[in-house]
């Protein structure tokens, strides 16, 4: 793996620990990037600012979700609950 693309993915691993423990409004790229181990530019580089980054996250994450819970309609209930 490139270090361009480790240390992207490291970001997106810590910006995701930080999101879901404080939430997009408490989250601080300051500790995204000390828990990523990089340069808080870094992060603006690759993402512009910190609801992209978000949003990258979010995205990546409701992706691999819908693509692993098949979506039935018959049971939407049981699809809810798979899903979260």
């Amino acid at each position: 793996m490139r270090n361009a693309e480790a240390t992207k993915e490291k970001i997106l691993e810590a910006a995701m620990a930080e999101f879901s423990a404080y939430g997009i409004a408490g989250a601080r790229v300051d500790r995204i990037a000390k828990m990523a181990k990089c340069n808080k530019n870094m992060i603006y580089i690759y993402f512009e600012n910190k609801e992209q980054l978000f949003s990258t996250v979010l995205e990546m994450h409701l992706t691999r979700v819908y693509e692993e819970f098949a979506f039935t309609p018959e049971d939407l209930p049981g699809y809810a609950a798979r899903v979260f």
